[in-house]
């Protein structure tokens, strides 16, 4: 399973492709590509809006589904989809159920 991540242009914000087409800001509402054809999509998607200039470093990532939730399987992108490590208060964990980084 894969997701398709970004960084918003505008704010550098760590975004997911969703399946309306949006860029959201929460991973769980990320479309999730469950097979090759699906994640040509999505890659194809990215490169459009990155030369649309809304996002910059586009990349499929490799995720896994743990207590009902998105997780990504790299440790960086576990990260990025949760915040700063060392603040729990902050960052993108402090939102609403995020799974801890590590």
């Amino acid at each position: 399973m894969k997701l398709l991540t970004a960084n918003r242009l505008v704010d550098g914000e760590v975004v997911w492709l969703a399946a309306d087409g949006r860029w959201a800001e929460d991973i769980a509402e990320a479309e999730i590509a469950r097979d090759a054809e699906a994640a040509g999509r999505l890659e194809e998607a990215g490169r459009a809006a990155a030369a649309r200039n809304e996002v910059v470093d586009v990349n499929l990532i490799d995720v896994e589904i743990v207590e009902g939730r998105i997780r990504p399987t790299r440790l960086r992108e576990r990260i990025r989809a949760a915040g700063p490590s060392i603040h729990p208060d902050l960052g993108k964990q402090a939102r609403r159920g995020v799974l801890a980084p590590v």
